[in-house]
């Protein structure tokens, strides 16, 4: 069995694959929507996407994609801890680097050790393939910041480790699909919904869950596409699909929105691997 995600070998996505699908073949992708592409055309029953980070946020474009497909939900999530090193050719030295390249968001989590060091952030898609395009400089002022596991696979020294901002560093991906990868019985689902332009619309769409008894884990307000400075609101709570008083929840809810869409019913995920 194939499985989709975004970057390449040595990316922390590829582990998130391997955590989840341990016998899977990991299908790397350039971006993102290209994960969405191979799942929705059967070349991958399942996709792995990142969806938010513990210090840098969520990741809008896979919740704007998520929003705006017809096929594909959420089926599953899994948490990986990011722990970012400095990766620079054989004989570098820390002290000569002067640019890092790597994802934005890799980027954003070691801000700090990038501004105490003078080294000038170069975003590229993915931080594996930064360590790729190092490898192949023969620059060796230029560096990549990537996981351990990627200076392995491309011949890169280790500079300094553990470089992000907070070191307790997670990211948490979505599994993509459209049948159930069995994963365990849902406990967790993630929604959006555009409530009304009207006083009190906010708290009556929440206050159905709270009456219930169910918690909310995620409450974030994002631009509406095509409509501007209007906003919807992305929404996980702590219940599945199947739960009787989720359900009526949602009922309330439709009477305080102008929209309302589950993105995925799932397990939600363990301990970060």
């Amino acid at each position: 069995m194939k499985v989709a995600y975004q970057g390449e070998p040595g990316a922390y996505s590829e582990r998130a694959v391997q955590a989840t699908f341990p016998d899977a073949e990991p299908m790397p992708c350039d971006t993102v929507r290209l994960v969405f592409s191979r799942v929705t055309s059967g070349e991958a029953p399942f996709g792995v996407v990142p969806m938010e980070n513990s210090q840098a946020g969520s990741v809008n474009e896979t919740y704007d994609l998520l929003q705006h497909t017809a096929l594909l939900r959420i089926v599953g999530e899994v948490v990986v801890r990011v722990d970012h090193a400095l990766l620079g050719l054989p004989g570098a030295r820390l002290e000569d680097i002067r640019r890092a390249k790597s994802h934005w968001q890799a980027l954003a989590q070691c801000e700090e050790f990038l501004a105490s060091m003078r080294i000038e952030p170069s975003p590229v898609h993915d931080t594996a393939g930064a360590a790729r395009q190092i490898a192949a400089s023969g620059n060796a002022s230029e560096a990549a910041i990537a996981s351990v596991a990627a200076a392995g696979n491309f011949g890169l020294k280790v500079l300094a480790e553990r470089i992000q901002t907070e070191k307790e560093n997670f990211t948490k991906f979505a599994v993509l699909g459209t049948d159930d990868p069995g994963l365990g019985a849902a406990d967790k689902t993630s929604m959006v919904w555009a409530v009304l332009d009207q006083p009190g619309s906010l708290l009556g769409a929440l206050e159905p869950f709270a009456k219930r008894g169910i918690n909310l884990h995620k409450l974030e307000s994002r631009p509406r596409r095509g409509k501007p400075f209007e906003y919807v609101m992305y929404v996980d709570v702590m219940a599945g699909m199947g739960d009787p008083a989720l359900e009526d929840a949602l009922h309330e809810v439709e009477r305080h929105t102008s929209m309302v869409r589950v993105l995925g019913t799932y397990r939600s995920a363990a301990d970060p691997v």
